[in-house]
């Protein structure tokens, strides 16, 4: 065998590749986007540059919980110069640009063709998937090149631990309350359950999928239809998170792929 050269000796090691990619904390919001290959920071910019934009017209952004508004404000405001003024509004300027920007945070998850932008209430990432969707359907427009399919999650839960089943069911209860426990005037809802596992093996499919139609209960006459659904029930698992958000009109808007609507809006003007 060869001996190891003086000047190879003196080379420092390789570092072994570290993975940095964060996990998704329980009760974590946000949507999870799938992207061409190779492209997932070109889909996260382009992204977070069209729900800056977009949040605004959709959600109320002063209602967010904001306990430190009020902190540090003087009890007398002083008369400021003109050049104080504008200044001032320069500043102003700046943070609600910046602002919408904290309601967004992409999270750095180790899959390729993957994506994941966590939200921040007064953001409903159904309600934004489903207004992106809806607008690129009624137009026939693309606003966006390396972005697919867009996947609403309005809560998540570990599914490590002691009966990950539990945790799913009662993390589940409190998405699907307003779409099949309403209070008053709730009407049957055909339904269907869509599970996809990325690097998850804590629990299998099936188990999920009971578990999550228990949660839906019998109570309103709801009843499971996988052809003809109102109604689906998406669960996301990554790693040890799960995710549950209910998507409307998603045959009807392409199973929320930005890219299928835009080509069926396309082929149906040639016609």
């Amino acid at each position: 065998m060869a001996k190891r050269s003086a000047e190879d000796s003196n080379k420092p090691a390789k570092k072994r590749f570290k993975n940095v990619a964060k996990l998704l904390d329980p009760n974590t919001s946000g949507i999870y986007v799938t992207c061409a290959r190779r492209k997932g920071s070109q889909c996260r910019q382009e992204l977070m540059n069209l729900l800056s934009e977009k949040i605004p017209e959709y959600f109320d952004l002063s209602k967010a919980d904001d306990e430190d508004d009020d902190e540090g404000e003087p009890e007398e405001k002083k008369e400021l110069s003109i050049e104080e003024k504008i200044q001032l509004e320069l500043e102003e300027l700046k943070e609600s640009k910046d602002s919408k920007k904290e309601f967004l945070q992409p999270i750095d998850i180790d899959l390729e063709c993957l994506v994941f932008i966590k939200t921040r209430k007064p953001i409903d990432p159904e309600v934004l998937v489903q207004n992106i969707c809806g607008e690129c359907f009624e137009s026939g427009k693309k606003t966006t090149r390396y972005t697919q399919k867009l996947i609403p999650i309005m809560n998540t839960c570990s599914a490590g631990g002691e009966e990950p089943l539990e945790k799913v069911k009662e993390m589940a209860k409190g998405v699907l309350a307003r779409h099949f426990h309403k209070e008053k005037d709730q009407k049957p809802v055909k339904f269907a359950v869509q599970v996809s596992r990325r690097n998850f093996n804590q629990l299998q499919s099936d188990q999920i999928i009971k578990t999550i139609a228990e949660a839906v209960g019998r109570d309103h006459g709801h009843s499971v239809d996988l052809k003809n659904y109102e109604k689906l029930i998406i669960v996301e698992c990554y790693k040890n998170s799960i995710g549950v958000g209910v998507a409307d009109n998603f045959l009807k808007y392409s199973k929320f792929n930005l890219q299928q609507i835009y080509d069926k809006q396309q082929d149906a003007k040639k016609k």
